[in-house]
């Protein structure tokens, strides 16, 4: 098609998708390409800020290494990792239901494959991690409330000063990681330590964001989950302390009151006997769907083998 009019290049790129002999391809790009096209033109978008644009967009990938997914970061500091969990794990059952509930949540960019097999009770931290220790039960059960025995799951978190151990080059290698079978109540349980909240990175394209937003990058302390088993959907998921002083201001807008949970604080007594003082206490049921039981792709790969990434803290400008 010789292009006549800025009108034309939409229609001219919507019928060179009918090539494709993938419908739902050809339906996502039919989208992204009418609302791109309006977005541009809405905004009268300078050639200048499209190169501004094609800038940002090229150092996201640039950025992401074995270690650090700056693209999937940026999907969570949008909201769009957290709007299509929910698009596709929770929608309303009617008008007059104001909040969907489910237990699934994002996946985040700190997932790594091939966790180590641990059996219940072992303990996560597997070498010097300093924190006090929190003692965690996770039941996994159907729509039917029915438990659901033999269930992957996966479990990860960052240590008490807020680093997973593919950042921090001082943890030892899976460090705070592991993979379990849920027993015939649905349980798991383990042994670990506390993790706190954490910044996140912002030496990219997502500081820039956050920077001109006037955001804080907080995260409140959580710990993650993947439940895997044949006959069900894939669930990921994030505990969140209830306590957390972020829940309400999450940067990657993660927390819903689903996924609330106090991590009660105790005072001696502890499972194992040999833990004195301060230890803490979690419980939480996961609820999970019949479905296809799809493992995602790992967001990253490796560990950090540099220096210790600097925790910066950004202020908020608004409540």
């Amino acid at each position: 098609m010789i292009i006549k009019h800025p009108k034309d290049i939409t229609a001219s790129v919507l019928h060179e998708l009918e090539g494709s002999q993938d419908e739902r391809f050809k339906e996502i790009m039919r989208s992204a390409v009418k609302h791109l096209h309006a977005f541009v033109s809405e905004t009268k978008l300078s050639e200048s800020e499209y190169q501004r644009a094609c800038a940002v967009i090229a150092r996201l990938g640039q950025m992401t290494n074995e270690f650090h997914n700056e693209v999937v970061l940026a999907g969570g500091s949008l909201g769009v990792s957290a709007l299509v969990c929910l698009l596709n794990n929770a929608l309303p059952k009617s008008e007059d239901e104001d909040e969907v509930r489910t237990t699934a949540n994002m996946l985040g960019p700190f997932w790594r494959d091939e966790s180590p097999p641990s059996q219940n009770g072992d303990n996560l931290a597997r070498g010097q991690t300093q924190g006090d220790p929190i003692f965690v039960k996770a039941w996994v059960k159907d729509t039917n409330g029915e438990p659901v025995s033999g269930a992957m799951v996966d479990v990860w978190h960052t240590s008490a000063e807020g680093f997973y151990e593919n950042q921090d080059p001082s943890q030892v290698d899976m460090n705070l990681r592991g993979r379990f079978k849920t027993d015939d109540k649905g349980l798991v349980e383990f042994r670990s330590v506390k993790p706190g909240g954490y910044p996140i990175p912002v030496n990219g394209p997502v500081g820039d964001l956050l920077r001109m937003q006037g955001r804080h990058n907080m995260r409140p302390a959580h710990i993650h989950f993947l439940i895997h088993k044949e006959g069900f959907k894939t669930q990921f998921s994030q505990v969140y302390s209830a306590d957390d002083p972020n829940v309400h201001s999450d940067v990657q807008f993660g927390v819903t009151h689903s996924l609330l949970a106090h991590y009660v604080r105790r005072e001696g007594n502890a499972p194992d006997p040999r833990i004195q003082g301060t230890w803490y206490a979690l419980e939480h049921t996961f609820t999970i769907d019949r479905g296809i039981a799809n493992l995602p792709r790992a967001p990253i790969k490796g560990k950090n083998q540099g220096p210790l990434p600097e925790q910066v803290v950004l202020k908020a400008n608004h409540k």
